[in-house]
C-alpha cells in the first residue's frame, strides 16, 4: 500500500507534545506534520524551529514541515537544522520558486509546493524536476478543525494526472499530499482521487484511540487504492 498518514501537531496537546508525537507514531503514524503559521501569510501564529528541534529526538519518522509564511527562504535552513525532512511552501509566498525549491534540497530535505483551494496547479509544471511532493489544501489554510472542501477531489484528480504523466516520462515519482478535513469517513474518497499522503489533525488527536483511528484510515486507503484502475 502506498500510504503515509501524517498527524498534524496543530491539533495535539501542546502541554505534552513529546508524549503526543511518540504516541501517534507508536499507533502507526508514518510522518509528523508540522504547521508553521506567521500571522502574515495566514491569520494565525503557531510554532517555529525550536519546537521542531524539541520534538525531533522523540520520533524517528520524517517530520513534514508546511511553511505558511512569507518570506520563505530565511526559515528553510533553520527548519532543516532543527530536524525537518520534508519542507513545503506556497508558491505565492516565494519571490523565486525555483530558487526556494533548490534551497530546500540543498539543505538535505525533500521539497514541495502547496496549493490553496483557489491556487492553480500550473505553478508546478515548470519545476516538476525539483519537486518531491505536492501538497493540496482541502481547506483554506490558517486554522485547524475545518471541513473538507469537496472540490478538492477534482483538483486531486487533476494533480494526480499531471504527476502520473511526469512519472511515465521521467521515471521519477512525486508524492501527492492532502491537508484539511481528512477523516476516517472521507479518506477513502480522497485516496480514490489520487492522494497517497494524508495529513489529519483533529481526526486523530481528537480521537480516543489513536491506533484504531490510524488503522481505520489505512484500511480505507488500501481499499480505495486496490479499486483504482491501473494507468499505463
Amino acid at each position: 500500500m502506498d500510504c503515509r498518514i501524517a498527524p498534524s501537531i496543530l491539533s495535539a496537546d501542546f502541554a505534552r507534545l513529546g508524549e503526543e508525537v511518540r504516541n501517534v507514531v507508536a499507533a502507526g503514524a508514518d510522518w509528523i506534520h508540522f504547521d508553521v503559521m506567521d500571522n502574515h501569510y495566514v491569520p494565525n501564529l503557531t510554532v517555529g524551529p525550536l519546537v521542531c528541534e524539541a520534538i525531533r529526538p522523540h520520533v524517528q519518522v520524517p517530520i513534514d514541515v508546511h511553511l505558511m509564511v512569507e518570506p520563505v527562504d530565511s526559515l528553510v535552513p533553520m527548519f532543516a537544522k532543527a530536524g525537518a525532512n520534508v519542507i513545503t511552501f506556497h508558491p505565492e509566498a516565494s519571490r523565486h520558486i525555483d530558487r526556494t525549491l533548490a534551497l530546500i534540497r540543498d539543505q538535505g530535505c525533500q521539497a514541495g509546493l502547496v496549493f490553496n483551494p483557489a491556487t492553480p496547479l500550473e505553478w508546478m509544471d515548470h519545476v516538476m524536476d525539483k519537486l518531491d511532493i505536492v501538497l493540496l489544501m482541502s481547506v483554506n489554510p490558517g486554522f485547524g478543525g475545518q471541513s473538507f472542501i469537496p472540490e478538492a477531489l477534482n483538483k486531486l484528480a487533476a494533480a494526480r494526472a499531471r504527476l502520473d504523466a511526469y512519472a511515465r516520462a521521467s521515471g521519477r515519482k512525486v508524492l501527492l499530499e492532502i491537508d484539511g478535513g481528512v477523516k476516517v469517513d472521507n479518506i477513502g474518497r480522497i485516496a480514490a482521487a489520487g492522494a497517497d499522503t494524508f495529513v489529519a489533525g483533529s481526526a486523530i488527536f481528537g480521537s480516543k484511540d489513536y491506533r484504531a483511528t490510524i488503522s481505520a484510515m489505512k484500511a480505507a486507503v488500501s481499499a480505495a487504492q486496490a479499486a483504482r484502475p491501473v494507468t499505463e
